[in-house]
C-alpha cells in the first residue's frame, strides 16, 4: 500500500506540471506587471530614499526615480516587453530577513530594510491603495501579475553567513525558508505566478574570487586567505541552489503550499557562469572582454574612485565594481527573464499547481 501511494504521489506531480520548458500559462502578453524583491541587484533607488530622509522609506504611493548609475535587470524586462509595468521594491543591501542575518548601515542609523520585514509589507501597503493610488496598485493578481525575488548576495556574504555572523543558531536552511515565507505573503494576498532567481556564484564575483580583490569597500576586514574565501562562499551558494532546486517542487506540487500557481526557478548561476567562461559572447565593449577586472575602482574608504578607460568601454566588464554585475550583464539577464516570461528560457524550470 505504501508503494502504491509513493506511485500515486508521483503520478500526480508529474501531472501538475511541465518542467523545463513550456507552460501554456507561461507567456509575457498576459503579464501586464512585473513586481520585484531584492538587494542591490534589482534596486533603482528606494535605499536612496531612506538615506536622503533619516532612514524613512517611502510612503505608500511614492513614485521612485531610476536609477542613475546602473540600470538593473528588472528596469530593462519592463523595457524589452513594453507590456510590462515594473513594481520595484528591491533595497540594496537587503537580506531576506533580519531576524538571520541582520546588517547594521549607520547612514540610516538601523538595519538595512529587508525582503521578509520591510519589502513585502511595502509593497502589501501600495497593493491595499485604492484603485486611483498613483497607479500602483494591481488589477488581477491571479492573472495580470508576475512576482520574482532575487535575494542572497548580502545573506551568504560577508557581514553574514560567509563570516558567520548570522544570527546564533541560523542555519543556511533558513535563509532559504525564509524566501518561501515571502511567497507565502505574496500568494495570501493573491499572488498565483511566481519566479525565483537562485544565487548568483559570488566565488567569481572581484570581492570573493581566488583571483580577486584585497580588502574592498563592501569587505575592509577581508582575510588575506583568498582561497579559503572562495571556496566558503562557492559551497554556500552552491548548497542553498540545490535546495531551491528541490524544495520548489515539493513545496508547490507535494505539499501543496501554493495551489493552482506557477512557479518558475531561474539558473541565475549557470548564467553568469556562462558570461564568465565565454565572456566574447556576451561582452560587447569595445576593449578586450575581462571577466576578473572591474570597471568602478575605489579606495577601501569608498573614495578615490575611477574608471577603467575612462569610463569609454563599460560594457566590456563583467562586473561594474568588485560585487555588482556590469550594466552589460544586467542586459543580457533582462533578455533571458523575457524569454522565461514566455515559457522559453533555457535557463528556467517551470512547475505548476493549476
Amino acid at each position: 500500500m505504501f508503494v502504491l501511494g509513493i506511485f500515486f504521489v508521483l503520478a500526480t506531480a508529474t501531472t501538475a506540471c511541465w518542467t523545463h520548458r513550456g507552460l501554456p500559462s507561461w507567456s509575457v502578453s498576459r503579464f501586464k506587471h512585473l513586481v520585484t524583491f531584492g538587494d542591490s541587484y534589482t534596486d533603482e533607488s528606494r535605499l536612496e530614499y531612506f538615506i536622503n530622509h533619516g532612514g524613512v522609506g517611502p510612503p505608500p504611493g511614492t513614485i521612485l526615480a531610476e536609477s542613475s548609475l546602473i540600470r538593473p535587470w528588472a528596469r530593462y524586462v519592463a523595457q524589452y516587453a513594453d507590456s510590462l509595468s515594473l513594481h520595484n521594491y528591491a533595497v540594496a543591501g537587503a537580506v531576506c530577513s533580519n531576524e538571520i542575518t541582520p546588517r547594521h548601515f549607520a547612514t540610516i542609523a538601523s538595519d538595512f530594510p529587508s525582503v521578509l520585514e520591510y519589502e513585502i509589507p511595502a509593497w502589501l501597503a501600495e497593493h491595499s491603495l485604492s484603485p486611483t493610488g498613483n497607479g500602483r496598485t494591481f488589477h488581477d493578481l491571479g492573472t495580470d501579475t508576475v512576482f520574482a525575488i532575487l535575494i542572497g548576495t548580502n545573506d551568504l556574504g560577508n557581514a553574514a553567513f560567509l563570516t558567520d555572523s548570522q544570527v546564533s543558531g541560523s542555519l543556511l536552511h533558513d535563509y532559504t525558508e525564509c524566501v518561501y515565507r515571502a511567497f507565502d505573503a505574496i500568494y495570501a494576498a493573491g499572488g498565483r505566478s511566481f519566479f525565483l532567481m537562485n544565487t548568483v556564484p559570488l566565488h567569481l564575483a572581484p570581492q570573493y574570487a581566488v583571483d580577486g580583490a584585497p580588502a574592498t569597500r563592501y569587505y575592509p576586514d577581508k582575510p588575506s586567505n583568498l582561497t579559503q574565501i572562495a571556496a566558503r562562499i562557492q559551497r554556500d551558494t552552491a548548497s542553498v541552489n540545490e535546495i531551491f532546486r528541490y524544495k520548489t517542487p515539493y513545496e508547490l506540487l507535494i505539499a501543496q503550499r501554493y495551489p493552482g500557481s506557477d512557479f518558475a526557478l531561474f539558473d541565475t548561476w549557470r548564467m553568469f557562469t556562462e558570461i564568465h567562461n565565454n565572456p566574447r559572447l556576451y561582452l560587447n565593449g569595445t576593449a578586450e572582454p575581462t571577466v576578473s577586472d572591474w570597471s568602478h575602482h575605489c579606495s577601501v574608504a569608498g573614495a578615490d574612485c575611477v574608471h577603467r578607460h575612462n569610463n569609454t568601454s563599460p560594457d566590456s566588464f563583467m562586473w561594474w565594481d568588485e560585487l555588482h554585475p556590469s550594466e552589460q550583464v544586467h542586459r543580457v539577464l533582462a533578455g533571458e527573464i523575457v524569454k522565461l516570461l514566455n515559457g522559453s528560457s533555457g535557463y528556467a524550470t517551470y512547475w505548476s499547481s493549476r
